[in-house]
């Protein structure tokens, strides 16, 4: 969800958010391509020209319409498993 700052710009809390091992772990099995660009310091806009080119650094599974991300595989390209 994006909030407006007192200059008038958007600051996204997933990109303003420290992320933690314990964090990315409390994730669960999944995430969301936002989230993981996130994670890994990849905008929301980036994140998708990434995954439509299969450049996206971690392995993304295509639910519909939606990418999908596995927390493991984030996780592994972190070097914590």
């Amino acid at each position: 969800m994006a909030t407006t700052t007192s200059d008038g710009r958007q600051s996204s809390r997933l990109r303003d958010q420290v992320w933690t091992i314990d964090a990315v772990r409390d994730l669960g099995v999944t995430t969301d391509i936002e989230t993981a660009g996130a994670i890994l310091g990849i905008g929301r806009t980036k994140a998708y020209d990434l995954a439509k080119t299969n450049e996206f650094p971690v392995r993304l599974l295509r639910v519909g319409r939606r990418y999908v991300v596995p927390v493991r595989a984030i996780l592994k390209l972190l070097g914590v498993e």
